[in-house]
């Protein structure tokens, strides 16, 4: 069986298999290696993946990978429009060793990986507001850049606590000029080229562990071990497996 690798947190990650999506670009490099599922849910908070813990990750088979990328809709800001996805800092840091601790408890041989929330470009949803004369939301932001730069780093704080690997993807996109335009669509979702990036960093987490697909084997044989003449002496290995999984 092909291992699983499953992506679980908001828009960031139910995007993931749009045009362009770093989750797509993921089931690419693993195309017959392992299954990429997608877990992501637009809008969510850590206080309601919480909820969502037990049903999205009910099976008993451990995934080989769970990615982690919660904390951009935890950011928003108390009082403004979105302010009821808003989660306190320090209860967001606990609710995702929380989630944590449940993937260790149901799966301990599974890698997890946590995603810092992306910088938020402050003007984007300005500019959507204005084009529909929205003073309210002009008014009251609904996101900052430093306020999310906080739960970026209480998410690394656990990662480093806990002895997990992280991705600082608030700092990674930051470090390129004209981030704001090149990585985001609209402040606060990626662009393909903003995708791009959580797969590149993904990647080099992945490769250094025993789960980079260069190291994991072909579901079935490559067709250059096939012998088109007796194909079947390329597949003989199947029937011992079978036989080992009945017992």
């Amino acid at each position: 069986m092909r291992p699983e690798i499953v992506l679980f947190g908001d828009s960031l990650t139910e995007q993931s298999f749009s045009a362009g999506g770093w989750g797509a670009a993921l089931a690419d490099t693993y195309s017959r290696k392992a299954d990429v599922l997608v877990r992501g849910y637009d809008g969510y908070n850590t206080r309601w993946a919480l909820i969502l813990l037990p049903h999205v990750f009910s099976s008993k088979r451990a995934p080989a990978v769970v990615t982690v990328f919660f904390g951009a809709n935890d950011a928003t800001i108390l009082g403004g429009r979105l302010g009821r996805l808003h989660v306190p800092v320090e209860e967001y840091k606990d609710n995702l060793k929380t989630i944590v601790n449940h993937l260790k408890e149901c799966y301990p041989t599974s890698l997890v990986v946590l995603i810092t929330p992306p910088p938020v470009d402050e003007e984007g949803p300005k500019e959507y507001a204005r084009s529909l004369a929205d003073e309210e939301a002009l008014e009251f932001p609904e996101r900052r850049n430093e306020v999310t730069g906080l739960y970026a780093t209480k998410c690394l704080e656990l990662a480093n606590e806990m002895g997990l690997h992280a991705i600082d993807l608030w700092s990674k996109l930051q470090e390129t000029e004209g981030w704001q335009n090149k990585f985001l669509s609209d402040g606060v979702h990626l662009t393909p080229e903003g995708n791009a990036i959580v797969h590149q960093e993904l990647q080099k987490v992945l490769n250094e562990t025993s789960v980079s697909a260069a190291k994991l084997p072909l579901d079935f044989p490559h067709h250059s071990k096939i012998d088109g003449k007796c194909p079947e002496k390329a597949f003989q290995y199947l029937s011992l497996l079978s036989s080992h999984y009945l017992i």
